[in-house]
């Protein structure tokens, strides 16, 4: 059994072990498309596909005041609920390249669907990489075709090296969940070690498995989890413009996870403990970090008042001395970064009651999570939750060659 689940704060759920294999019906891979440099042989451009004409899907994206091309088509464009691909590149953010920027992600995106025979608003886009600086479009498109023909379900590794950026540590792993009607995989690909910020990471996450869920149950399960998780670290303060988490369920499995069930419970808690520890390896990685602290604030009297002095004080913390973590929202105590505590461990108090979208953050193991069904208006409606954003923060300060 590998230490993926390493840290002490999440615990490896005991129905959970580790896979060789990828879920059932997903293909992946990467290449060199020549994003990072022209004559660079570094993995750069990557794709992952469900070959099952029943895929679902769930997405969340970032929350700053300036979103970056692939973001904006990728929502604009694409049925969020029934996404069968995602097409990525590390490198170049497309990030403020202007009406440019767009041309060359949709560009990408219907390279991807003529490839894989698939209509572009079945295809997603991501980047990372610097902002500011045109996207070299022409060269993925012509690397498209190639990588389509040599995805194999062996092809997490190369898709996971695609991705990254300034990555040190692997993000990416499989697991086999054993849930009372069945046994399903579930997948993660993710980057991400600067511009961390709470209310999103600068990050790419995407997470397949072969369960059989409801475009209503994906997203439900997707929304609880990313606010569980990539919504409470930070390492510098710094918000980003091309934050993506995207979840894809083939149903290859045969698995039914109905609402309101046992298999539910266990596969929102496998999801659950997944995220937070990809979510506590962007933090360890992040760029000069050298300490993890995790912080609980005890006295406010509501829930968003302690995610607002959670982020207000980790922004305090200095970029390369500390990276922080806030559960439920947090107060840090007031020490300077070379005095950063090596963990901040007090006790949480009992959890707030949860909302259909948010749930209390990095919960200790023993407490266990209720995922709470959305309304009927949210259910109906197949694009509105991923949409709910909180009022976005101004962004007057000039972008310029910044990595994300």
């Amino acid at each position: 059994m590998s230490d993926f689940f390493a840290s002490r704060w999440v615990e490896r759920p005991p129905f959970v072990l580790d896979s060789a294999a990828m879920p059932a019906g997903f293909r992946l891979g990467g290449t060199a498309a020549g994003v990072k440099r022209a004559d660079s042989q570094d993995l750069d451009l990557g794709l992952v596909v469900s070959d099952l004409p029943g895929t679902v899907s769930a997405a969340r994206f970032c929350d700053s005041g300036v979103l970056a091309a692939p973001v904006v088509l990728t929502r604009e464009r694409c049925d969020l609920h029934g996404l069968r691909a995602v097409v990525a590149n590390s490198g170049n953010a497309n990030a403020a390249t202007g009406d440019g920027g767009l041309e060359q992600a949709a560009r990408m995106q219907e390279a991807a669907a003529a490839a894989l025979g698939l209509h572009p608003r079945e295809v997603a886009v991501a980047s990372t990489g610097v902002i500011g600086v045109a996207l070299p479009g022409e060269r993925i498109a012509a690397a498209i075709p190639r990588l389509a023909a040599a995805l194999s379900a062996d092809g997490a590794d190369g898709f996971a090296h695609a991705i990254r950026t300034t990555d040190a540590l692997d993000k990416h792993v499989s697991l086999a969940v054993t849930l009372p009607s069945g046994t399903v995989t579930l997948a993660a690909q993710c980057k991400g070690a600067g511009m961390i910020s709470p209310r999103f990471a600068t990050m790419l996450c995407f997470v397949q498995t072969d369960a059989d869920l409801s475009a209503q149950t994906a997203e439900l399960l997707l929304g609880v989890t990313v606010k569980r998780s990539f919504d409470r670290i930070s390492v510098d303060g710094q918000l980003s413009t091309n934050d993506t988490v995207i979840l894809m369920a083939s149903g290859a499995s045969g698995v039914r996870v109905e609402p309101e069930t046992d298999d539910e419970r266990r596969f929102g808690e496998a999801l659950d403990a997944l995220l937070r520890q990809l979510a506590l390896l962007i933090v360890a990685d992040g760029e000069g970090a050298r300490r993890v602290g995790r912080v609980h604030v005890r006295a406010a009297a509501r829930r968003r008042s302690r995610a607002s002095r959670a982020r207000s004080r980790t922004r305090r913390w200095s970029r390369p001395r500390c990276s922080a973590v806030t559960p439920t929202g947090g107060a840090s105590p007031r020490r300077s970064a070379r005095r950063c505590p090596a963990a901040l461990r007090w006790r949480s108090t009992s959890p707030s009651r949860a909302s259909p979208c948010a749930a209390p953050a990095l919960a200790s193991p023993s407490t266990q999570t209720r995922w709470h069904r959305p309304s009927a208006a949210i259910r109906s409606s197949t694009r509105s939750s991923s949409r709910e954003r909180a009022p976005r923060p101004s962004c007057s300060s000039p972008i310029s060659a910044t990595t994300t």
